[in-house]
């Protein structure tokens, strides 16, 4: 027995308290660490603190948004000077010069910088007009001014356009002359910078040009060149008035559809439901342009234009004598005539003595009229309208049911919608009206602004990441430290060892046991003697009092023990008593 006992660990015998026992658990065990182990675990702590705080103060710091980018180096001083003044958190992007506030304040800021004419450089318009140059500015220094100060207005203008962010405008204007005959048009340039993942579709490319023609005299639409911030070309010189015109052509072709597609929607509504049609029109136009003149005569109804009359009357004899010395006789007294001059003249027509030419000369013009006709341009030639209607839909016994349509139910709506788009037989227009079911309606996808968008997003993601590296430091750093300074972490490492040591003892088939350093194994259990390899059967009991167990265990174990072998027990107290004597 003593010889087992030999095996036993015993018991420690009680030590004098010294200076050490009244130290703090978290300093005696930081004592117990190398050297290199204290500052290891110092820099670790510090790190992780430092870390914390970091992240603490990122997550509180507010989200700054673009209040100005793309200024003028002395209207971004004279900017951050009023930021200053007004007390302002504020950022400047090294790379691009961009002034960033806190999201929450930008359009106050922008407000109020506003007011104070800032910046400066994105102003210059007609303003520029009212500074005074001086009483030696010349003429040409007055022509440019107003022709920046019109740069300037303009480019204001087109900035009031949706999707544009900035706008320079390049006037290109000639001196006239009135010693020139042909003068040199006018001409401008559009560099316009539009924000992120925007674009101008093309009508708004047209209102720039003609704003722009519009806005300098005699400047022509066809003289205005638009390019936007990565040089490419919005409005093409080249482009001919035929596509102008086909474009135009295919609006007012759109806009008849529309507008009969609208007529038979609302008289079908009433009837069928909203939802329960659809109509389609294709729209036949012509649109040729064509003149006709057209020149007429009427024979039967000829007038008198004009008439030219002429008579020649000569009273001389037809025989004359020779000429000589009598011809050249002064002419006789005159002798009163007996006769009138009627009388004479009929006398000498009568007598054959004189002679009389008659001649005229008479324009008719006939009947004309003359027509210069111009045809009607767009008008519709043909109608093609296709209109399906859903199942009627009622209630029988409490449940909605469809039916479809009957054939005389469909002849109606087709006469409905005749009268609606004014049906016309001999234009060959076509009308059909069908009955097919439609199918469910399916489930909007819902196209409203992403989570991510929002603005308060990046605040709560911010917290989200910080309290997730908090709680990283906590668990993975700050415990097991402060599990070392306390000393739980031996405790810890005794349990485990234990778990593991009663995991390979119910391998082999043993038990449980300490050795002399307090350390948990397994020992194998012999089948047939019921006792442990190398140890007795009461070393296997006396040792099962050193295990880390409770007061209240112990003692029921020992009263067990007394129980079954009373004599064991007084063998085991003589030993301890002759030890400890």
């Amino acid at each position: 027995m003593s010889e087992a006992n030999n095996n036993f660990p015993v018991e420690a015998q009680p030590q004098q308290s010294g200076p050490g026992d009244k130290m703090h658990p978290v300093v005696k065990n930081l004592m117990k660490l190398s050297t290199g182990q204290q500052l290891g675990l110092m820099l670790t702590l510090a790190v992780s603190i430092a870390i914390g705080i970091a992240v603490v103060l990122w997550a509180q710091a507010p989200s700054y948004d673009l209040l100005f980018s793309g200024v003028a180096d002395k209207d971004a001083g004279e900017i951050i000077e009023a930021l200053n003044k007004l007390e302002m958190d504020y950022k400047v992007d090294p790379g691009t010069g961009a002034i960033m506030v806190p999201a929450g304040n930008v359009r106050e800021l922008k407000l109020k910088l506003a007011a104070q004419g800032l910046p400066r450089s994105t102003s210059l318009g007609y303003e520029l007009l009212d500074k005074d140059n001086g009483f030696g500015a010349s003429k040409n220094v007055e022509l440019m001014r107003f022709q920046r100060a019109l740069e300037g207005e303009i480019a204001l203008t087109i900035q009031t356009i949706q999707n544009v962010k900035s706008a320079k405008i390049l006037l290109a204007l000639p001196v006239q002359s009135v010693f020139v005959r042909e003068r040199k048009k006018p001409s401008a340039s559009v560099i316009v910078e539009l924000y992120q993942g925007r674009t101008l579709d093309k009508e708004q490319i047209e209102s720039i040009v003609h704003l722009v023609a519009s806005s300098v005299p005699m400047m022509e639409a066809s003289q205005v060149t638009v390019v936007d911030q990565k040089g490419r070309l919005l409005n093409s010189k080249d482009t001919p008035e035929d596509i102008s015109l086909t474009s135009k052509q295919f609006e007012y072709k759109k806009n008849i559809e529309e507008h009969l597609r609208g007529r038979i929607e609302n008289i079908l509504t009433p009837l069928v439901g909203g939802d329960g049609m659809r109509a389609q029109i294709s729209a036949d136009v012509d649109f040729t342009v064509t003149e006709k003149t057209q020149e007429m005569f009427n024979p039967d109804l000829p007038a008198l234009r004009s008439e030219q009359t002429q008579e020649d009357r000569s009273d001389l004899s037809a025989v004359q004598g020779v000429p000589g010395a009598l011809s050249n006789q002064p002419p006789p007294t005159g002798v009163a005539p007996e006769v009138t001059s009627g009388q004479e003249n009929q006398a000498a027509t009568q007598t054959g003595s004189g002679s009389v030419n008659k001649s005229a000369t008479r324009n008719y013009e006939l009947d004309k009229t003359i027509t210069h006709t111009r045809l009607a341009t767009g008008s519709l030639r043909r109608l093609s309208v296709a209109v399906v209607v859903d199942d009627k839909r009622a209630t029988v016994d409490g449940n909605l049911t469809q039916q479809a349509y009957s054939q005389e139910d469909l002849n109606q709506l087709r006469d409905l919608v005749k009268q609606a788009v004014g049906y016309d037989s001999s234009r060959g227009d076509q009308v059909t009206v069908t009955n097919v079911a439609f199918k469910a309606a399916e489930a909007l996808e819902d196209v409203s602004e992403p989570i991510w968008e929002k603005p308060w997003f990046m605040d709560v993601l911010k917290l989200l990441i910080a309290a997730v590296v908090l709680l990283l430091l906590i668990l993975k750093v700050l415990r097991p430290v402060f599990a070392t300074l306390l000393g739980t972490r031996e405790e810890e490492e005794k349990l485990k060892a234990l778990e593991e040591a009663k995991k390979e003892a119910e391998a082999i088939g043993g038990v449980v046991r300490f050795d002399e350093n307090g350390k948990p194994v397994a020992v194998r259990i012999d089948q047939e003697t019921g006792e442990m390899m190398g140890l007795s059967a009461a070393a296997e009991d006396l040792l099962l009092l050193e295990a880390p167990q409770s007061y209240e265990k112990r003692l029921e174990y020992v009263q067990k023990l007394i129980d079954e072998d009373a004599k064991l027990v007084a063998q085991v107290i003589k030993t301890w008593l002759k030890d400890n004597a």
